[in-house]
């Protein structure tokens, strides 16, 4: 029998990115859905349930900050990686401070998002 999919919430307004990453995850056979927004991971948050989330620090309408404390009292043992942009670790740190299990700096390989992936669905 076939092990579950993880499952992964990816949130990034960056669309072009967000769509890149979705397929490249999806075709190693991780389940992925994306919200282009903080508002719209939150509502779609409180109709799915995910192993692991990919957040975006800078965001037009929420800063990554504040969706990760908000994703933290939804699902408090969701593990939530950061995505950074680089010159931006003392925000990734300050994310990290608040919850998230790690952070990783854009652009970044595939080999280590899904290294960070499975590392974190599996604490």
């Amino acid at each position: 029998m076939k092990p579950p999919s993880i499952r992964v919430l990816i949130v990034d307004d960056e669309i072009g990115f967000t769509e890149v990453l979705h397929k490249r995850l999806a075709k190693r056979g991780l389940t992925v859905t994306s919200a282009t927004s903080g508002s719209q991971a939150i509502r779609t948050l409180r109709l799915h349930d995910f192993d692991v989330a990919i957040l975006d620090l800078k965001m037009e309408d929420m800063d990554g900050i504040e969706v990760l404390q908000i994703f933290k009292k939804m699902v408090p043992e969701m593990p939530v990686i950061m995505l950074t942009g680089h010159g931006s670790e003392k925000a990734a740190k300050e994310g990290l401070k608040a919850g998230a299990y790690d952070y990783l700096l854009k652009p970044c390989a595939m080999e280590a998002v899904l290294e960070i992936i499975h590392q974190a669905v599996k604490k």
